[in-house]
């Protein structure tokens, strides 16, 4: 009984890493660039069952008339040990692209990441809604400075009055060449870069960067790609899977109480 309220117990805590994931996933549906989440459950290990004494072959419950299935002991069955989240996997599907008119709004078709400059070094996103700052220099919406192809601040001339972005990066102004995006990939293993938080990514050591195969639409930001009606529907299926858990908890203490205080009673 202890093993079954285990049981219970360890699934009604994986839906709630579930449900912590959907919420997040939720809470970045109008996030520009943000690949929704998922979370994919484990097993863990679970233990053979054989019938009593099937072991012993003085008390062989099998043998019968010198028949006997001692050298291969029936199983019952297996009986599972529970739950566990293995990994919070990355939904890398391409969000909608959303026209915005702005020329220094860009979004990625394909694969590929803008680099900017933060606090903790070079870090990657997808979310292209850049501006110039009053000093030229082109930042993101928290005023990371985004970076050229040589990991430096790009300056854009503050008198210039048109700005074209090829797809491949290239900056014009006014016609001039000034500078390239940083825009690059981390090869096919997509596990080579993981979040890091406020819709930015981190490469793992030893991740390289090099050239994306993605192209770079100016005047276009990339939606998130979190369908809300398929998450809240997930939301409702993980509720009611949490309270089958709370439900089994409940069942199995009712046992427990009943064993100690009614069946091993003395009369």
């Amino acid at each position: 009984m202890l093993r079954g309220l285990y049981v219970a117990a360890s699934g009604m805590i994986a839906e709630t890493n579930r449900t912590d994931t959907i919420a997040n996933n939720l809470a970045n549906s109008d996030t520009n660039g943000f690949k929704r989440d998922v979370a994919i459950n484990k097993e863990f290990e679970p233990m053979y069952l054989r019938r009593i004494n099937d072991e012993d072959p003085r008390l062989d419950v099998t043998s019968f008339k010198r028949f006997s299935l001692h050298k291969n002991p029936p199983r019952v069955g297996t009986l599972g040990l529970g739950a566990a989240i293995a990994e919070i996997a990355i939904d890398h599907e391409q969000g909608a692209l959303k026209t915005t008119g702005n020329p220094l709004d860009l979004a990625i078709a394909g694969n590929g990441y803008f680099g900017v400059q933060t606090d903790q070094g070079v870090r990657y996103t997808r979310d292209g809604a850049f501006f110039r700052s009053s000093t030229g220099e082109l930042q993101n919406m928290k005023g990371q400075a985004v970076l050229n192809t040589q990991g430096r601040p790009i300056t854009i001339p503050a008198d210039a009055s048109s700005i074209n972005i090829s797809p491949q990066g290239d900056i014009y102004a006014d016609g001039q060449r000034v500078a390239q995006l940083m825009f690059v990939d981390f090869g096919p293993d997509r596990r080579a870069i993981l979040k890091q938080g406020d819709n930015l990514w981190n490469p793992r050591e030893g991740a390289n960067p090099q050239p994306a195969d993605g192209e770079i639409q100016q005047g276009f930001l990339e939606a998130s790609n979190t369908n809300v009606v398929s998450e809240m529907v997930e939301l409702i299926n993980n509720y009611r899977i949490y309270e089958a858990g709370s439900k089994a908890v409940t069942t199995q203490d009712t046992l427990l109480d009943k064993a100690v205080n009614e069946i091993g009673r003395l009369s």
